[in-house]
């Protein structure tokens, strides 16, 4: 295609002059967008790698990709390409301009050749097709497949999302280097045989997953302003976010936080567990603290953004799970306690496995009798983050004290605080990380929410789902000792899912439940719902969302 040949429907790429020719760059007639590797930012550059996680409707072109392109990025650039004549090309006809849409429609520009170059100059005869070999043929890499100096065609997602992978993706594997390398050469790489579901994931050792940290590829950032409107938001490269050491989360703990997990389906497709009630939930909190919220289209909207771009990231099916934490911050400057001027939404994700450390394993409560989480009239109803300060101090550093040194001997230590009201001392409450559940005479019973304890997602979910079931449900004040009397406890959360409770320790007495994983109500409930998650079962309680 010459230079003032009819527009065609893709842009095209070009050996970039700016970065050498392990870049390309990518013109048509609205925009020019330069794109690299991983390890180069000049310029707003997008990597290869990110093309096929943009979603279709932000790629440019047609909605079907050219032939010999797919969902995986090398194959993208690794079109046989064809020889760029020196030669002015015909003029094209009027009616193949007419054909065009009108936006397509390219300028003329001059028509040059590039001068032969020794491939001696770089071992293996470089990348990016500009240096022949002595004979004047281009040179081969190791798929046998002569480079080209031409021109190729491919979808490119349009602005804000072209933005660069985060730094540690380059040293992922060597795969995934092995990949780049190919498409800097413009090679066309061999079709993957694997499982459709699989064949974008990430090299990750799956099996090492906990609920650590893990720095994925994107994270969505929304800012809202001083009369309360949301800006329209953008994926941005992983990383830190700016905030002056005045804003108001800073100084004044304004800001709120959720937490959602996605699963992959053997398909490839992700599943999302009720979001809106996420939305929902933050914008209550929102009220609370005085803070202007999203709308819950502007929630999903973002929630589904982030884990697009971060797709690879999602685990294989029975490997963990994708986990989203949406934040609402008050991030403008503020000295006196008032609200914020301005606020900023981020969502980030990371691959996660169990929350306890043990896995499915029984987990061990400490009972807290001198300290609280909430208290009436305050804000333990919403997921603030003020709420969980004191819940790091004493779920953490009281449960290894030295008063349950025997019992730290033989448990490796307690896996979460329960913690009791803060007016009569006695009646159960929460954990620090989430609900809790007891049964007993196959009746399930829940605290009753007083204002005091977090109404968590996954607590309906099991409320609701065990009713449909047939079971008897109630949401009531409980006290400790029936607690301790009864026939099975568990708990309950995003981070948890359902966790069977082997032990609890009050007052220095120490209760077991049994050394099984789970009891029959427990098991029952936990199947059933991880089921729904994963899509391994027909979802009839219409909670999951998918993302194609």
């Amino acid at each position: 295609m010459g230079p003032t040949d009819p527009p065609s429907p893709y842009p095209i790429v070009e050996t970039c002059d700016v970065c050498g020719p392990r870049h390309v760059q990518v013109r048509n007639s609205e925009t020019t967008v330069a794109v690299a590797a991983a390890a180069c930012f000049k310029a707003g550059f997008l990597p290869p790698t990110a093309w096929a996680h943009a979603p279709p409707e932000r790629r440019v072109g047609p909605a079907s990709p050219p032939p010999g392109a797919n969902g995986n990025p090398s194959r993208r650039l690794g079109r046989s390409p064809r020889r760029r004549s020196s030669s002015p090309p015909a003029q094209p006809s009027a009616t193949n301009h007419a054909r065009a849409p009108p936006s397509r429609l390219r300028s003329p520009r001059r028509a040059t050749t590039q001068p032969p170059r020794p491939s001696a100059a770089r071992k293996g005869g470089g990348g990016g097709g500009r240096r022949l070999t002595a004979n004047g043929a281009p040179p081969a890499c190791g798929c046998g497949r002569p480079r080209s100096r031409t021109r190729r065609r491919v979808a490119v997602p349009d602005a804000p999302s072209s933005r660069a992978l985060s730094p540690h993706s380059e040293a992922i594997g060597g795969g995934l280097r092995r990949s780049r390398r190919l498409q800097r050469r413009g090679c066309r790489q061999e079709e993957p045989v694997v499982n459709s579901g699989t064949a974008d994931l990430v090299d990750f050792n799956w099996e090492t997953l906990g609920f650590q940290p893990v720095p994925t590829d994107f994270m969505y950032v929304m800012r809202c302003s001083e009369e309360g409107v949301f800006t329209k938001g953008e994926l941005v490269p992983y990383g830190p976010i700016e905030l002056n050491p005045a804003a108001g989360v800073l100084n004044y703990g304004q800001g709120l936080l959720e937490g959602l997990r996605a699963h992959r389906k053997e398909d490839g497709s992700v599943l999302l567990f009720r979001p809106d009630e996420n939305a929902l939930r933050m914008r209550v909190g929102a009220d609370r603290l005085c803070m202007p919220a999203p709308s819950v289209e502007q929630f999903l909207e973002a929630i589904k953004l982030t884990i697009l771009a971060n797709k690879r990231w999602v685990p294989p099916t029975g490997k963990g799970s994708l986990y989203i934490r949406p934040l609402l911050i008050g991030s403008g400057a503020i000295l006196g306690v008032a609200p914020a001027p301005e606020y900023t939404f981020v969502v980030f994700a990371c691959p996660v496995g169990h929350y306890f450390k043990d896995g499915l394993s029984p987990i061990s409560l400490l009972t807290e009798e001198e300290y609280q989480c909430a208290a009436p009239g305050g804000t333990g109803d919403i997921k603030t983050i003020g709420n969980y300060a004191s819940v790091i101090t004493f779920s953490f550093l009281q449960a290894e004290s030295a008063v349950y040194a025997k019992e730290r001997a033989k448990e490796r230590g307690h896996s979460d605080v329960l913690y009791l009201d803060p007016v009569h001392k006695k009646f159960v409450e929460e954990l620090s990380s989430c609900n809790i559940f007891m049964v007993k005479d196959n009746i399930i019973s829940t605290p009753l929410l007083t204002g005091t304890v977090l109404p968590g997602i996954t607590r309906r979910s099991i409320i609701e789902y065990a009713r449909s079931l047939g079971f008897q449900v109630e949401e009531c004040l409980i006290t400790i000792d029936e607690l301790l009397d009864a026939d099975e406890v568990f708990c309950t959360g995003t981070s948890v899912v359902l966790s069977s409770v082997g032990c609890i320790v009050y007052q220095g007495r120490r209760v077991e439940y049994g050394n099984q994983k789970f009891r029959t109500v427990s098991q029952q409930l936990y199947s059933a719902l991880t089921a729904i998650q994963k899509g391994l079962v027909e979802d009839s309680m219409g909670w999951t969302v998918q993302l194609n």
